[in-house]
């Protein structure tokens, strides 16, 4: 069974490496090519080169991922090279299938739209392969490697390398092109970073209540969440009561307000949005005792 499941998951991830990697392709040949736009990464990279010296982007695409896997496996190790192995190749390949279909390059030619949607599938893309325990790889690489040798931050690095890379672009880019850049790169910024947290945002409630046993119970019975009784002093009164700690689902969220008010009217309720949870109930298996 835990063999089956095994495999189950590894297929799984290299279908959202696949996919992940796919979806960038089609970005850069439907949105990036055709619009003009300037991005960071590999592609921003190859889109300097092939503005300059007139390399072709999938050329340049496929010679550099190989030679940062190759760095990634010698500093890195194997682990790691394993986990990129399929985007660096993969990658390249399909890029340059998407190139030969015409069509794929007629969506529009409007630099806003070309920025948005490509900064969207950029985004998507990226995200999906990172929540598959993998890497683009390509420029996601020099930051890890300086990390590990320097011990720079991998986000700092990260945005460093994308700065100077929309540089290199300024000398055969116009102001517009420079604008759409920066509104490329700040859409597929703030996608990934929702794709990364995507279904793993909880709520977390703080009640006060002098009925709190009673709370605590139907928490555990009805929506079978588990809670934690903290030691609180109220401020005015100085009484002590221990105050409820829970962590639900954004839709159970109002069947525990709900719940909370018919014990108790008076309840006293702090309600937070938590990024990630990791635990039984949520990143574990429930375990029933």
């Amino acid at each position: 069974m835990n063999q089956n499941h095994s495999v189950h998951k590894i297929l799984l991830n290299l279908a959202m490496i696949l996919l992940g990697n796919t979806i960038y392709a089609l970005a850069v040949t439907m949105f990036i090519l055709p619009g003009g736009l300037i991005t960071g990464g590999t592609t921003g990279l190859a889109l300097f080169f092939f503005h300059q010296f007139g390399l072709p982007v999938t050329a340049f695409v496929s010679v550099f991922n190989v030679v940062m896997f190759l760095l990634g496996l010698w500093v890195l190790g194997k682990k790691f090279a394993l986990t990129t192995l399929v985007s660096t190749f993969f990658y390249p390949l399909v890029l340059g299938i998407f190139q030969q279909i015409p069509a794929l390059a007629q969506f529009t030619h409007d630099r806003m739209l070309c920025a948005v949607y490509a900064g969207l599938m950029i985004g998507f893309a990226i995200g999906i392969v990172i929540r598959a325990g993998a890497s683009t790889g390509g420029m996601d690489i020099p930051p890890l490697v300086l990390n590990k040798k320097l011990g720079l931050s991998v986000s700092v690095t990260m945005y460093a390398f994308d700065f100077t890379i929309l540089l290199l672009q300024i000398l055969f880019s116009d102001r517009e092109q420079i604008l759409y850049g920066i509104l490329l790169v700040l859409i597929y910024t703030l996608v990934l970073d929702k794709v990364l947290l995507l279904g793993q945002s909880r709520t977390q409630v703080k009640i006060v209540s002098e009925k709190y046993e009673q709370i605590a119970q139907q928490i555990m019975r009805q929506l079978d969440r588990g809670t934690t009784l903290l030691h609180a002093q109220t401020g005015y009164c100085r009484q002590q009561i221990p105050m409820i700690l829970s962590v639900v689902s954004n839709r159970e969220l109002p069947r525990l307000t709900r719940l909370v008010t018919e014990i108790d009217p008076d309840a006293f309720l702090v309600i937070s949005p938590v990024k990630e949870v990791r635990g039984r109930g949520f990143s574990l298996n429930k375990v029933y005792r």
